[in-house]
């Protein structure tokens, strides 16, 4: 997971320092306070600046985050601070803005401990966003007591959906195999690529017959140890068939490194014998997924580089499709032909043998049940005219006692927030497509985060208010 660099931005008054002076240093503790508490957050790296109260004070603070590649500023009211000192350099900066409103008191009816002085930053929030709202500038606000509510998690999640969306614009994906003849949903022409800032890629036969011969065997049975150790290997498989997988596994992976890419996909249809990367890299997949690396399957660059963008900040992240309803148990099952994260799986990832009836070559794959629990779906999706939506759906992973696929199949089941029937029609209604990402947790403010940056519209399956501002 890349750290995500906040700019951390605590608001004051001049005022305050000339007239009460002895009010700063319990002041400055709960900056500190703050300020400790994200550095302490996972994938949180923190850029401090000064105390704020005037122009000059701003516009320093704000070179100091640009300088040092703050991906967001994430602002704090220590009291009221006159918008006008921060409208200027607020308006002018293109890092989007995150608005923490709370304060040092939880209980303010407690006769013993509450103080104006320290609790009052609500109204200098007020102020600024409303300037910031006639300056038509983007921001987003998330309010609650820092210690009694989940709000730092919350603005870490847009920090981390502001950092996706940037990453999307960095993305370097790779093709194996080119398109697949016919899908249609998530394919786009390559101004449009160009567009979204996807830097795309495609393996050639040359390059895939270089690569495949420059493994060498002490890298094979490297990987085979590896292997090994992580999951469980099947008796059965063909020895040859493993070092042959293995090495175009590794083929892959040596590729992806020297172009320097974020993510890659695979067409099985154009991985046949003469393509000289042996089999298809369905393992290898699933190891990059493991490493943070992107990926969707039948040559979807889309996708690829949306999974990518997400792992960036979200390691718990996966290529998923949904395949079947199980409308008695109101659940859905996802699979693939042979690509998941593994990391994700429930239990012990099986490795074998995987015979290719659409192939002139077998190769092997690891299989294996995703775990239960709380996760999150996002796909993001083409809507013509250069514009995009975001869809997303709080769903409940499960694994049921259902044994037909789980020793031999890469499976899931998901619970929709509500009826089956009720989720798959708002979503094919809303132009889902059949490949999406999913993320373990409640992802949706990264989501919507990610949408409101990028320009594109954001749905949520069943609609629910977002935490923004976007106009």
């Amino acid at each position: 997971m890349k750290n995500v660099k906040i700019g951390f931005l605590p608001l004051y008054v001049k005022l305050y320092d000339d007239g009460s002076p002895g009010v700063r240093p319990r002041i400055n503790a709960f900056a500190d306070r703050i300020a400790g508490l994200f550095s302490a957050k996972p994938g949180v790296e923190l850029i401090r600046g000064d105390i704020c109260r005037l122009h000059g004070e701003f516009a320093a603070a704000m070179a100091q985050f640009e300088r040092e590649g703050a991906d967001c500023v994430v602002t704090l009211h220590l009291a009221y601070s006159p918008s006008l000192e921060s409208e200027k350099v607020l308006k002018n900066t293109k890092l989007p803005i995150i608005i923490l409103d709370t304060t040092p008191t939880y209980d303010f009816t407690d006769n013993e401990e509450p103080s104006i002085m320290y609790n009052h930053g609500i109204h200098g929030v007020q102020d600024m966003c409303n300037l910031l709202v006639r300056n038509r500038k983007q921001f987003f606000l998330e309010a609650g007591h820092f210690e009694k509510s989940d709000v730092l998690d919350r603005v870490v999640a847009r920090a981390r959906g502001v950092r996706a969306a940037t990453e999307l614009s960095r993305s370097k994906v790779g093709r194996i195999g080119g398109e697949f003849a016919g899908m249609g949903d998530f394919c786009l022409k390559k101004e449009e690529y160009d567009r979204l800032g996807i830097q795309t890629t495609e393996m050639t036969p040359e390059e895939a017959k270089t690569f495949f011969a420059d493994v060498t065997d002490e890298e094979i049975d490297a990987q085979i140890a590896d292997d090994e150790k992580r999951y469980e290997i099947d008796a059965d498989i063909d020895p040859v068939l493993r070092r042959e997988s293995v090495r175009g596994d590794l083929a892959v992976r040596a590729w992806i490194e020297e172009r320097g890419l974020t993510a890659f996909t695979a067409n099985f249809l154009g991985i046949k014998r003469a393509f000289g990367i042996g089999g298809m890299p369905f393992a290898e997949a699933e190891r990059a997924m493991e490493r943070g690396v992107g990926y969707a399957g039948e040559g979807d660059l889309l996708t690829t580089a949306l999974v990518g963008a997400l792992m960036g900040v979200c390691p718990e992240t996966t290529f998923a499709e949904m395949f079947c309803p199980d409308w008695k148990n109101n659940l859905i099952f996802i699979s693939h032909m042979g690509e998941m994260n593994t990391a994700l799986a429930a239990e012990k990832p099986r490795y074998m043998a995987k015979p290719m009836a659409y192939s002139d070559i077998d190769t092997a794959w690891l299989c294996g049940t995703y775990r239960a629990g709380t996760a999150t779906l996002m796909d993001l999706a083409p809507l013509g005219d250069g514009k995009f939506r975001v869809i997303t759906s709080r769903v409940e992973m499960k694994v049921p006692d259902c044994e037909k696929y789980r020793k031999d199949t890469i499976c899931g089941w998901f619970a929709p927030a509500g009826d089956v029937g009720d989720f798959l029609r708002d979503y094919s209604l809303l132009g889902g497509t059949h490949h999406l990402a999913l993320m373990y947790g409640d992802q949706r403010s990264l989501a919507e985060t990610f949408a409101a940056v990028r320009g594109f519209e954001y749905f949520e399956i069943p609609s629910e208010k977002g935490g923004s501002n976007r106009d």
